[in-house]
């Protein structure tokens, strides 16, 4: 019918032209182990006098969501935050993936990954299919958490995302991780790998 809502959604993407871009090195790789491939990206979570912005960090073969905050700015800080979360809790991937948004571009963001020693990588722009696991995440995300739930304020969002991601994490298996939660992926691999 042609129907649009007339208000603007937030970018969350927006490039800084000052910014190195890292090229995308995940073409036709096989990811099949933990702590291979992480990703992150922003969306917004709309709530009753405006947006906020979510950050998760997500380990690509199991889904397993390592981190995430949540922030009423579009400064690094709180994907920072994120990251060096994940970093203490789960050590370090071999590449680090995310899209071309300024968040992830700054000299701050890239430093923390540069001193761990992982390699970066960068979706081209405006292809969201090279971060395809983090985009399924917000869609359930908002399907199945946010849109049912009035978000009064950011108390509110950050008791009803911190429910869902803990459902998501431990309760809700995965056909792609044959039955398993994204968790018991994540830790049933590398207990193998350690095995081995």
């Amino acid at each position: 019918m042609g129907l649009q809502a007339i208000y603007q959604a937030p970018r969350t993407s927006a490039p800084h032209p000052d910014h190195r871009i890292y090229p995308y090195l995940l073409r036709k790789m096989v990811i099949d182990r933990p702590n291979q491939v992480w990703c992150a990206d922003i969306t917004y979570i709309p709530v009753q006098h405006g947006f906020l912005y979510l950050v998760a960090i997500m380990d690509w073969a199991t889904r397993h969501v390592l981190s995430w905050r949540l922030s009423n700015s579009m400064d690094a800080s709180f994907c920072i935050e994120a990251l060096e979360e994940a970093l203490t809790k789960y050590g370090k991937p071999e590449i680090f993936n995310t899209d071309q948004g300024s968040q992830f571009t700054s000299f701050d963001f890239t430093g923390v990954l540069s001193r761990a020693d992982v390699k970066i990588s960068m979706d081209g722009r405006g292809r969201c299919m090279d971060n395809i696991f983090i985009e399924l995440l917000w869609r359930s995300l908002k399907y199945e958490a946010v849109y049912l739930h009035e978000m009064t304020d950011g108390f509110k969002a950050q008791k009803i995302i911190d429910d869902w991601m803990g459902f998501y994490n431990t309760e809700r298996p995965h056909s792609a991780l044959d039955g398993n939660t994204p968790k018991e992926a994540y830790w049933a691999i590398q207990q193998d790998r350690m095995a081995a």
